[in-house]
């Protein structure tokens, strides 16, 4: 057997590995967005879900995951974090809307990175950017630029654990 199908065949063997994972993502993000356990609205977001998955497989390896128990865990507890994130920061604001005087420092900061995946790396200023007070602005070799609606400080390093600190850990061992 050549290298090329050697090359081949792993890739074929590695696919449905990555179909299986990206397709429960899509279809999961499906049914809440519709919000429906309608048999048609079921049916069409499995089906949409398959060949979407198939067709970002077939794109790009950047969506090969392979999916353990343990990376399973770890992106259930980051979507945990992510939402009592995103709660902390909603409060925060209406905070600020509803104060007398506001009293905010916006800013630009830089944090540090230490996800290497793409994939990771993307949820993360996904993270950010969902999450009320804070926008990626720009993302260069191991850092994000955040406009930050309250800076709190400018180092970095306490930066980057104030805002990326509590999705990072679990980023990174679903992902990398």
């Amino acid at each position: 057997m050549s290298a090329h199908q050697g090359k081949m065949r792993k890739h074929v063997l590695e696919l449905p590995r990555g179909l299986v994972f990206l397709w429960i993502f899509l279809f999961a993000v499906w049914l809440v967005i519709n919000a429906s356990m309608e048999l048609p609205v079921v049916a069409s977001g499995a089906l949409v879900s398959l060949v979407l998955s198939w067709i970002f497989l077939r794109r790009s390896n950047v969506w090969r995951i392979e999916m353990t128990p343990r990376r399973a865990l770890h992106f259930l507890a980051y979507t945990g974090v992510f939402f009592t994130e995103m709660v902390k920061a909603n409060i925060e604001m209406l905070r600020y809307v509803y104060a007398p005087r506001i009293d905010i420092r916006p800013g630009i900061v830089k944090i540090n990175v230490r996800l290497t995946s793409p994939i990771g790396r993307l949820a993360l200023a996904n993270s950010i950017a969902l999450t009320p007070g804070s926008l990626v602005l720009d993302i260069t070799d191991n850092a994000m630029f955040i406009h930050w609606l309250d800076v709190k400080t400018t180092d970095p390093e306490k930066a980057s654990e104030m805002i990326a600190g509590a999705f990072e850990k679990h980023l990174g061992a679903a992902f990398g």
